[in-house]
């Protein structure tokens, strides 16, 4: 009686935590980004935070979604591409209000060419793409983004469809997945960089990425997923590392003079 009673609250506790492992894998990727929502919204200054990370982001998790259709993987790895892609468009979102309540005078650059009636935007009629490569993903509009994902990721998927037989193009696309989320703290790795400061940047988004990167590796090796998932996940933790260590050596090290009466209408300029 007693073996079967200590059988049930085993399998009791191995299904609580199964399903906290889910929900940690599901949701821990956003985590990370509430904190930097919140400091962006309440300071209204996007400049500490890349928009190249988003974009990193949703190219990693579409081509993931893709490469599900030649290998199948976890359908929790599926639920949180999903919502990571409408993670990343939501903070697109913000920190494009934000760029362009800052910087009102600013030329208005769009992916889509159009022919705005409204006086403040209106960009030339040209072509059908009308943006310049300089200004890649610095658009005016959010829905500039969103028209630029889905001309990707129709493209993907018309290239995915064509060749999905090929077992060389799958493993190789699950490996451009899994390798450009690895790449994902690249951006802000450089931002830093290029201001010299992690100003702006929220530290608790920086290490929830290395504690949930790090969970999130050792779950791929735990549950042999496949070997480019596990291989990127610790390239991943190599970069979150790198950023921490920006952290310390830029607040040990100041490399600029901290200035508190900047005001924020020059703020968004890093993006």
């Amino acid at each position: 009686m007693e073996d079967e009673v200590f059988e049930q609250i085993v399998s009791v506790f191995n299904a609580l935590v199964s399903w906290v492992a889910a929900g940690a894998m599901v949701f821990g990727g956003v985590v990370p980004y509430i904190p930097q929502y919140r400091d962006i919204r309440r300071t209204q200054n996007a400049e500490g935070f890349s928009t190249y990370v988003c974009l990193v982001l949703l190219v990693a998790n579409i081509l993931r979604i893709l490469f599900r259709f030649g290998r199948y993987f976890e359908t929790l790895l599926l639920w949180q591409s999903i919502i990571m892609i409408g993670t990343m468009l939501i903070m697109l979102n913000l920190c494009t209000d934000v760029r362009m309540a800052t910087e009102l005078n600013t030329k208005r650059r769009s992916f889509i060419a159009t022919d705005s009636k409204d006086e403040e935007i209106r960009l030339p009629k040209r072509l059908f793409l009308d943006f310049d490569w300089n200004y890649f993903w610095s658009w005016s509009r959010f829905m500039d983004y969103v028209q630029c994902v889905l001309s990707f990721t129709l493209v993907a998927a018309y290239i995915t469809y064509l060749l999905l037989d090929s077992s060389l193009f799958v493993e190789t696309l699950g490996f451009l997945a899994v390798f450009t989320e690895a790449m994902l703290g690249t951006p802000q790795l450089y931002c830093n960089f290029q201001n010299k400061s992690t100003e702006g940047m929220s530290i608790k988004m920086v290490l929830m990425w290395t504690s949930g990167d790090t969970f999130k590796t050792g779950y791929f090796l735990l549950t042999q997923a496949p070997v480019q998932f596990w291989t990127c996940g610790l390239l991943q933790v190599f970069v979150d590392i790198a950023i921490l260590f920006q952290v310390y050596y830029y607040s040990r090290y100041p490399q600029k003079p901290v200035s508190h009466t900047v005001s924020h209408t020059t703020s968004a300029k890093a993006l």
